[in-house]
């Protein structure tokens, strides 16, 4: 499947991920020592243009500006600008602020290497970006059109399989939408409709829409099922059109999800500059986190400006409060959204690992890449040490090391960055191959 607007064809994604990744260097970074950034320093520029997309894991980039927190730290040229799209942010990132586009983004957590790697970008030429930090774990949720409302699908699709294969029967196209091909959305759909024995590549056509389409789509029967970020699922719960299967972070919990990225050549011709973007999006994430602020975070999300949708599609499920449309309802929900709580702007290496595994899994990325290389070159969490230094942050909230260990996920499947191919082995459904 192409969409030629927002994402691209699998078998170009495979043809551009072989560009310099077997050997885990990239043009631009190999054989490059990250350059030392001073915690503080004269900055060398008070701009930078940072995109985002309509979501909630955004909010500490909104609320960066809003309260003031990129000004504090001199940074007082910071554009945050809507994105139509992730293929959207991908073509800015790759075009950078000198031709019109953007320094960097809330994003995918993907998508930085992939983008590093010229897998996705055109040409198939790579553009070198860093992971500055995580902006937050878990929020996300695979909501289920009201076609299958007796069902109630939860985390278990064996059911959603059979009703799904009678649909097909009658020659009616069964659709799991998502909002990037190898970023989040798509993998925690995969792995939820392969957990249940449905294989997402040969079983269901996995589409692309973009995250605020999402609702508009489900509602004229584009899609059966799709994986998003809020306020996309309150939303289509209090449109009637279906309900929440599950928050994904009851697949994994607190797993990683946005990253807070931007372009190489902007942080190595930039280093206090960064620093100070760094600490202005650290604190707006503590800002987030703060239960009491919660309300006021969802103002500011439901704004024109910012994601420009109802105070009621935002709000519930900022504070924690998920009511699922199907009658369950939970408060204080143990696998709400975290921006800082739980390590969560920390960038483990661990993590990244698993997203390169799985899109080895699914046939985005060669099996032969070097992924640890590839992290040891995009991602930059030495960049966030200096910067949580700066800030003095509580040693309880920074890791003493690059990995969070070994993470079950709901279906009992242990992923040991000490050995994924363990992890690979051990998952009954994988990539189809692509001729």
């Amino acid at each position: 499947m192409v969409d030629h607007k927002n994402g691209i064809s699998r078998r170009t994604l495979l043809k551009g991920a072989g560009i310099g990744l077997a050997s885990g260097l990239l043009p631009g970074l190999s054989g490059m020592a990250h350059a030392a950034i001073a915690p503080t320093g004269k900055l060398e520029t008070t701009k930078a243009k940072l995109g985002f997309i309509a979501l909630t894991d955004a909010a500490p980039l909104f609320v960066a500006i809003e309260k003031g927190f990129f000004a504090k730290h001199g940074m007082t040229d910071v554009e945050v600008l809507k994105q139509s799209s992730w293929g959207t942010t991908r073509d800015n990132l790759v075009l950078g602020s000198g031709k019109g586009g953007i320094d960097g983004a809330h994003i995918l957590t993907p998508m930085p290497y992939l983008i590093s790697s010229g897998a996705v970008t055109p040409n198939n030429i790579p553009v070198p970006m860093y992971v500055l930090a995580r902006l937050n774990l878990a929020g996300q949720c695979i909501s289920v059109g009201n076609e299958y409302a007796d069902l109630k699908v939860g985390t278990n699709t064996s059911e959603f399989k059979t009703a799904l294969a009678a649909k097909k029967t009658k020659g009616v196209a069964v659709n799991a939408a998502m909002t990037f091909p190898g970023g989040t959305h798509d993998l925690w759909m995969r792995y939820w409709l392969s957990a249940g024995g449905i294989n997402p590549s040969s079983e269901v056509s996995t589409i692309v829409v973009p995250p605020a389409q999402m609702v508009a789509n489900m509602k004229v029967g584009s899609m059966d099922t799709f994986c998003v970020c809020e306020p996309w699922n309150q939303q289509l719960i209090n449109q009637k059109i279906g309900y929440t299967a599950n928050t994904t972070g009851e697949l994994w919990h607190n797993h990683p999800e946005k990253a807070f990225s931007m372009r190489a050549d902007y942080v190595d011709a930039n280093p206090n500059s960064t620093q100070a973007l760094i600490m202005a999006v650290m604190e707006a994430q503590m800002y987030c986190e703060q239960a009491e602020n919660r309300e006021e975070v969802a103002k500011i999300c439901s704004s024109r400006r910012w994601i420009n949708a109802p105070f009621k599609d935002i709000v519930d499920r900022m504070q924690g409060n998920f009511d699922y449309g199907t009658g369950r309802v939970v408060e204080n929900h143990p696998d709400q959204m975290r921006y800082w709580k739980d390590q969560a702007s920390y960038p483990f290496k661990s993590h990244d690992l698993w997203f390169l595994t799985e899109n080895k899994r699914w046939g985005y990325l060669p099996m032969n890449l070097d992924s640890n290389a590839l992290i040891a070159q995009v991602n930059r969490e030495d960049l966030w040490r200096k910067a949580a230094e700066s800030l003095g942050i509580d040693k309880a909230d920074i890791p003493t090391g690059t990995s969070r260990g070994k993470e079950t996920f709901f279906d009992g499947k242990v992923f040991d960055p000490e050995n994924p191919q363990a992890y690979l082995d051990s998952l009954a459904i994988k990539t189809i191959k692509v001729s």
